[in-house]
């Protein structure tokens, strides 16, 4: 795919200064840079590769004034990240891709497959599954009995939709996701040993939710575990049986939610945080990484730190503590011993 500086321009809402008919292919790193390539400069820290940059368009700030001449060709807009994020989502778009069904796909007689979509080779759509319009399920996919696809939903290589799972409109999904596995539910009997509890739910994903690679979603027990409308999974995420996960709360990698724990909307969770089962989480509650969460949080839009998780602010107050307990140990084992030494000393002001 190929744009010219006019075209892109247009479609960022920007203003060309420059060659306008010159073309780009790809995006590229402002210190790399390289012909038919459009690169950015969003921050000035960065200001010095404009000089130097051999991409053929650079995409900056209105505001943008330049201290040396500028080979390339600029785009000014109002926000560079903004309009960044739209290039690469375009640039990165399927939607110029043919759809073609592959051969070697197996396709369920009584699978409904929509119009407009492409499914790879090696892929499997099972018996009743439905596939909305516009999918891109690629290679060594598994879609299970009776899942339903919206329209416009990615699968990337390797992704497990299992039994009776639902995935909504506009959603990606990553390599090698595992939705629909069963929860981790196991009854202890009286000899030591445990039976296993069957998972007869689903998981059901709402549209414009997007999960990273090696994430898995336990089916419900009973009933359903919940991703809501625009929620972003990190990579590998473990999310438990009958887990409600909000609408549009961000979750970073390896974090970890216990079952039927529900986490509320607008909600920010950082890298490897764990939460117990059976809890609340208030809307628009921030995590930090690596902290863990043991108790219900009633109150929206706190922010928290630790393990067991506190007001962050104090966590930070506490931890510029903790790291001086050494200090203060050696200070006072040192006044400990003056005070013990003045206690055996015999009182020199005693007359004999």
């Amino acid at each position: 795919m190929q744009l010219s500086a006019r075209e892109l321009a247009h479609f960022l809402d920007g203003t060309v200064e420059g060659d306008p008919d010159i073309k780009v292919s790809r995006p590229s790193k402002i210190e790399e840079g390289g012909t038919g390539t459009i690169s950015f400069l969003g921050n000035p820290k960065y200001e010095e590769y404009a000089y130097t940059t051999t991409a053929s368009i650079l995409l900056v700030s209105r505001s943008f004034e330049a201290r040396q001449p500028v080979s390339a060709t600029l785009i000014r807009v109002d926000d560079v990240y903004g309009a960044i994020a739209k290039l690469l989502e375009k640039f990165g778009s399927n939607n110029h891709e043919p759809p073609v069904i592959s051969q070697q796909a197996f396709i369920h007689d009584s699978a409904t497959v929509s119009d407009n979509v492409s499914i790879g080779p090696f892929t499997v759509v099972d018996a009743g599954a439905q596939i909305g319009q516009g999918c891109r399920i690629k290679a060594q996919v598994f879609i299970g009995k009776g899942v339903k696809l919206g329209n416009n939903v990615t699968l990337y290589p390797g992704v497990r939709v299992l039994d009776n799972c639902e995935v909504g409109n506009n959603c990606i999904i990553h390599a090698n996701v595992v939705i629909g596995s069963d929860g981790f539910g196991f009854a202890p009997q009286p000899d030591g040993t445990y039976r296993k509890i069957a998972h007869v739910g689903r998981v059901v994903i709402e549209d414009d939710v997007e999960i990273g690679a090696n994430t898995a979603i336990d089916r419900a027990t009973m009933g359903a575990t919940y991703i809501r409308k625009g929620a972003k999974l990190d990579n590998l995420i473990q999310v438990g049986h009958n887990v409600e996960i909000g609408e549009n709360t961000v979750i970073a990698a390896q974090a970890g939610i216990a079952g039927s724990t529900r986490i509320g909307k607008s909600c920010r969770i950082g890298g490897q945080v764990g939460f117990v089962g059976h809890i609340e989480v208030a809307d628009g509650t921030q995590i930090q990484a690596q902290s863990g969460v043991a108790s219900a949080i009633e109150k929206p839009n706190q922010a928290l730190f630790g393990s067991p998780a506190i007001d962050y602010k104090n966590y930070i107050r506490s931890y510029a503590v903790f790291k001086k307990l050494p200090e203060l140990y050696r200070r006072i084992s040192g006044l400990e011993r003056q005070i013990n030494q003045q206690q055996d000393a015999p009182d020199q002001g005693q007359s004999i």
